[in-house]
């Protein structure tokens, strides 16, 4: 069943409501949490499951999404999907305890896996290969802008209403978002096949197991605890009971074409790395922005916008020189403007402006927007069409594996190296506890040991978040080389579409 011609911008508005609704909920609670913590009468480690139970809930159940949208039809697993996260987000709001909260987090991550890849999938579908190039723009704009915007908006509704609001907002979204796909989401067709629940197990153990690790692993000293590596055995045996099971089982979880179509395997690869960039930069901008420079949470919320708004520009400049340039291009270009924003905030120290604080950022975003809309479209210019549900629960997936590793890989380097670097600094002034202890005790004299450690630590901070950002250039440069590998597409028509104009 195609669409009635003229009702693509319906089926666009009505997909991305949801697209975005799922990828904002990644990152708008993150700023809410102190406030949170108070009103469940959690502790500080606690607490940080309200974000752990989502993650690893929605990786888990990406994982399923080719299968259920071939088995029971797309629509009506877009339905489902919408009109459960839609009250599991309600119930998340009206929470009294932490069991209440963690219980509905879990939900609104199992309903809310399958959007991102259902609405890349209708897209491809719903448009003619000669709009591909554009359908993604408007795709890549919500996974994009979600992650990017949530802090500001999670900020802004904390600051104003109250954090419940943050679970709120996505009602009135979820309902409009229900009603257009109920209207004007077309079906595919439907295919019954064989589901591998063996294969589903494994590889869903694995995934949780490895989401549980990189979560965890900062509260809990990493290796040194027995949790921790508890779940390291359980992703490493888990991984290769699957990887025997896919080569020698009949039924496979994943359609061995897959794995063979290389322009697939690279683009899910450069989408992996690209997503530790883009996350690491906003799990580390806000806390960078609140502690040590000392904004409020708007303010810092204020700051950090213009990024989404050259996010915005690029991936609706990207739709329309697609067809004017070989989408690699955009894609080394975006690339380079990503490493040269990150070059530039190598050079932050705790004096920096907030314009250039904005300036970086708005660069950033719009090498992110050059480089996510073409890659999104050369991933699957090579796949079958029936492969095109399976295709994008695993490029989803990926794409939430490595914002997960880059949350994790910042967050821990940080705190270590804070710690490093306040020693060094405090060994290079020649300072001990039993220097400090013999200053004299008069008031102006008994403030000092509490001023220096407070230097010490920003002074620490400062080169910690440079050394942060030094490392994430890199981490994009060596993205490069995949570029290479992504199939060098045909011409891509010009043409006019209804998401766009």
């Amino acid at each position: 069943m195609k669409p009635v011609p003229g009702k693509e911008l319906m089926v666009t508005a009505s997909i991305m409501l949801a697209t975005i609704m799922q990828v904002l909920d990644t990152t708008i609670a993150n700023v809410a949490l102190p406030h949170m913590q108070g009103s469940l009468s959690a502790s500080s480690s606690q607490i940080t499951w309200v974000l752990t139970s989502y993650i690893v809930a929605s990786a888990i159940m990406t994982l399923p999404v080719g299968y259920l949208s071939q088995r029971f039809g797309r629509r009506k697993l877009f339905l489902w999907s919408v009109t459960g996260f839609t009250l599991s987000s309600m119930l998340c709001g009206q929470a009294a305890t932490l069991d209440q909260m963690i219980f509905w987090r879990i939900a609104q991550g199992v309903f809310g896996a399958s959007l991102a890849p259902l609405s890349q999938a209708t897209m491809l579908d719903t448009f003619p290969p000669e709009k591909h190039a554009r359908a993604m723009s408007a795709w890549g704009m919500g996974i994009m802008l979600g992650p990017i915007l949530g802090p500001t908006l999670g900020g802004w509704l904390t600051e104003y209403y109250s954090w419940r609001w943050v679970f709120y907002i996505n009602v009135p979204v979820g309902i409009l978002s229900l009603v257009g796909i109920y209207l004007y989401v077309p079906d595919n067709q439907r295919e019954k096949q064989r589901f591998d629940i063996r294969g589903f197990a494994l590889l869903a153990l694995a995934v949780g197991a490895l989401q549980m690790l990189l979560d965890r692993g900062e509260h809990l000293d990493w290796f040194e605890s027995l949790e921790i590596q508890f779940y390291a055995i359980g992703v490493v045996l888990a991984l290769y009971l699957f990887v025997v099971h896919n080569l020698t089982s009949k039924h496979r979880f994943f359609s061995p074409v897959l794995l063979r179509d290389r322009s697939f395997i690279s683009g899910t690869l450069f989408i992996f790395v690209i997503s530790i960039v883009v996350l690491a930069t906003m799990a580390m901008l806000p806390t960078y922005l609140q502690h040590w420079k000392g904004y409020p949470v708007a303010t810092a919320g204020i700051i950090l916008a213009p990024r989404g708004f050259g996010t915005m520009f690029s991936m609706w400049l990207a739709g329309h020189l697609m067809h004017r340039l070989d989408p690699r291009i955009l894609v080394m270009v975006g690339i380079s403007l990503v490493g040269l924003s990150l070059h530039q905030m190598v050079g932050f120290n705790l004096q920096v402006s907030e314009r250039e604080i904005i300036s970086t950022g708005i660069l950033q975003g719009l090498g992110l927007g050059l480089l996510f809309v073409p890659v999104s479209y050369l991933t699957y210019t090579t796949l079958p069409q029936a492969l095109r549900g399976e295709g994008a629960a695993l490029f989803s997936l990926s794409r939430n594996l490595g914002s997960s590793l880059g949350v994790s890989i910042v967050m821990a380097t940080l705190s270590r190296n804070m710690w490093i670097n306040q020693q060094e600094l405090a060994g290079r002034m020649h300072l001990t506890p039993d220097m400090l202890a013999t200053l004299p005790t008069t008031p102006q004299m008994m403030a000092m040991p509490v001023q220096i450690m407070e230097e010490l630590a920003r002074g620490a901070a400062e080169i910690s978040y440079m050394n942060n950002f030094y490392m994430l250039m890199w981490i994009t440069l060596a993205t490069m080389p995949l570029v290479l590998l992504l199939a060098k597409p045909g011409p891509v028509p010009a043409g006019p579409i209804a998401i766009s104009e």
